[in-house]
């Protein structure tokens, strides 16, 4: 059962009826965020760089009730298109190449989704009169490589990203910033947040997806590192919730405007103990033993090391703070998948 927002984040009647362009409505946000506007009432205006529709959007019954276009992020005149068609109140960017491995073995093609597409959208916003908020989603990955140390991330560290994807977002931030300033005016806040996860994650190459396939025995598992990496993990509806408190309290007061905001748990954990998480909640430690042998002597290529988010910022604003724990939000996701799989051949899914 989906959790209603909170009236404290947003109220739910604002939404009724309003025109939301949704970039990147086939992705794992993004179809969770259409799933509740369109529960709320909002008119989406989703848009995807694929034809159909993906299997969560028809899983979940929302595949009719979206106005839905495919377009290239990448063409200006594409989504010239689509805002002149519609009068656009609020939009979620959520569109992106979120791939750390595609970007390292293709950096063009992410530089230009991540980036040209970013300025391609918030340009042609610029000369919206009907605009009244934007919310562009970057990355806890943005701010590069800091000693452990220094984490939680926070909103005034500097980004000094090394790999593909980290510029990709970074520079998407730094652009975002040039459109809020006063020159433009744009009402944007840029997010940045920690690794989402939840119902709905089709990118089968994510920790968690891919550790709870394993568990059900669609493959095997074969860890990228050495499993002492730590990460930050988010559930989903907590970051649904958080878009649209965002979106409306920006709509409310244009002083937001060019604000960035983190969002995690605050806390770390160690990959191989969200494994072990895992396997304990589908029953099968015997997994997370097999999995551990082969954690031996592998070095974590081309990504952070270790991450995690301070939501400190959205807690003295917003009095916003994550409420689902994380035992909590893999047990939900385990049981969903377990449903979904049923229904639905997970290889269909591995590119979108």
């Amino acid at each position: 059962m989906q959790k209603k927002i909170s009236k404290k984040y947003s109220s739910p009647t604002y939404w009724k009826n309003k025109n939301i362009l949704l970039t990147g409505i086939n992705g794992f946000i993004g179809g969770n965020l259409a799933k509740k506007l369109i529960s709320l009432g909002a008119n989406v205006i989703g848009i995807a760089n694929k034809g159909v529709k993906n299997k969560f959007l028809e899983y979940e019954k929302i595949n009719n009730k979206i106005k839905f276009y495919k377009l290239d992020i990448k063409s200006y005149n594409s989504i010239k298109f689509i805002t002149a068609k519609h009068k656009i109140d609020t939009c979620f960017h959520l569109a992106a190449q979120v791939d750390v491995n595609v970007a390292r073995h293709n950096p063009f093609e992410t530089f230009e989704i991540n980036i040209r597409g970013t300025y391609n959208l918030l340009d042609i916003l610029r000369m919206d009169k009907t605009i009244k908020s934007i919310i562009v989603a970057s990355s806890d990955k943005a701010y590069g490589e800091y000693p452990t140390k220094d984490l939680p991330y926070k909103e005034h560290y500097d980004l000094r990203p090394v790999f593909p994807y980290d510029v990709s977002k970074a520079a998407a931030d730094i652009i975002t910033k040039s459109y809020a300033s006063d020159l433009f005016k744009l009402p944007v806040i840029t997010t940045r947040f920690a690794n989402v996860y939840g119902p709905g994650q089709l990118n089968f190459t994510a920790l968690i997806p891919d550790c709870i396939l394993a568990n059900l025995n669609y493959k095997d598992f074969v860890p990228r590192g050495n499993g002492g990496n730590i990460r930050d993990f988010l559930f989903v509806d907590d970051v649904t919730d958080l878009y649209l408190c965002l979106a409306y309290n920006l709509d409310k007061n244009n002083k937001l405007r060019g604000e960035v905001f983190n969002a995690g748990t605050g806390k770390g954990y160690k990959v191989k103990d969200i494994i072990l998480k895992l396997c304990k909640l589908a029953n099968n430690e015997k997994l997370y033993n097999k999995i551990n042998n082969k954690f031996k002597n592998k070095k974590l290529k081309g990504e952070i090391q270790n991450q995690f988010m301070s939501y400190n910022k959205l807690k003295k604003y917003f009095d916003w703070k994550p409420t689902y724990k994380l035992d909590d939000g893999l047990k939900i996701s385990l049981e969903w998948y377990n449903k979904f799989l049923k229904k639905y051949n997970y290889k269909d899914f591995n590119n979108e």
